[in-house]
């Protein structure tokens, strides 16, 4: 826990070996997202993920929930850690719009970058009708989630999701959103691909209002964040790897393809076995890119 500014921060921070590779998680995810991953990087290169705020063990932050501030605030933590630059900095969906924000930001501190299927500023700088919709339902059913959380509800649907029960989660989520699929259930399928010893703890920090309350912020200042990254714009002269899910469409593999084009030195996977969370599905895909960009920013 490292304290800046009068709240605290969560980090780990595993091997030695230079350059250091920064993980930055998606939109409503942990550091325990990248536990698989983080485990085998750490053996090549020192590894380090981190809870942003409101989210996992670190502190709620008053400030927006915007590219800008969330960028400002690694910055801080990566200094207050004494974890130096050039880093590679590797991101996941909505962290992958943060990890080019950051490298725009502060170039010379960035030796390469890992995006996995990361989200593009163009898909909510101008909103369509049905995206904008999309975003107003989860900021309602996150806040709705807060309050179902305090009351102890959320607890009770986790554990019975968990243990394979399915009736009783949807009777609440119907009466909670009137479906009868709830975050908390599609939230579930992804955790169950993790190591089983993370589970409890990723339940414990679903089980707390602050998350769902995080979620919310971080989905309200969506459309500000992708606003902040485009007017930053592309990293320049900084290597590149994407890795995209099986079933991106195809004019988002167009635009990362042409990203890739633009890097000095880039390449474009397409995770054939792999839903949108890539670091899940397929970690060690993950970790050979990782190793590769590794490599190819080492000096020779």
């Amino acid at each position: 826990m490292i304290e800046i500014g009068g709240r605290s921060w969560h980090l780990i921070d595993r091997g030695a070996s230079k350059p250091a590779v920064i993980f930055e998680s998606g939109i409503s995810a942990t550091c325990l997202n990248w536990s698989q991953v983080r485990a085998q990087v750490d053996g090549f290169a020192r590894a380090c993920t981190y809870d942003r705020a409101w989210l996992g063990w670190s502190d709620p932050a008053k400030s927006p929930r915007t590219a800008s501030t969330i960028v400002a605030e690694l910055h801080a933590l990566l200094e207050a850690a004494r974890i130096s630059p050039p880093y590679i900095l590797v991101g996941h969906s909505f962290g992958g719009l943060l990890v080019r924000a950051y490298a725009a930001k502060y170039p010379s501190q960035v030796a390469g970058l890992v995006l996995v299927d990361p989200l593009s500023p163009n898909e909510w700088l101008h909103a369509s009708p049905a995206h904008a919709r999309m975003l107003r339902l989860g900021v309602t059913l996150s806040k709705r989630g807060a309050l179902l959380a305090r009351i102890g509800v959320v607890r009770a649907a986790l554990a019975l999701l968990m243990g394979g029960g399915r009736v009783v989660p949807q009777w609440i989520a119907r009466l909670s959103s009137g479906r009868g699929e709830s975050v908390i259930s599609r939230l579930v399928g992804e955790v169950r691909k993790m190591p089983p010893e993370i589970w409890p703890m990723v339940g414990a920090h679903w089980c707390l209002a602050k998350s769902f309350v995080g979620m919310a912020e971080y989905l309200e200042a969506l459309p500000a964040s992708a606003a902040q990254a485009a007017a930053l714009g592309e990293p320049a002269a900084i290597p590149v790897i994407v890795l995209s899910a099986g079933d991106a469409p195809p004019q988002l593999l167009k635009e990362r393809d042409g990203m890739v084009h633009r890097s000095p030195r880039g390449r474009h996977i397409i995770a054939r076995k792999s839903g949108h969370w890539i670091q899940l599905d397929e970690p060690e895909l993950v970790v050979e890119s990782i190793r590769e960009m590794v490599g190819w920013t080492k000096p020779s």
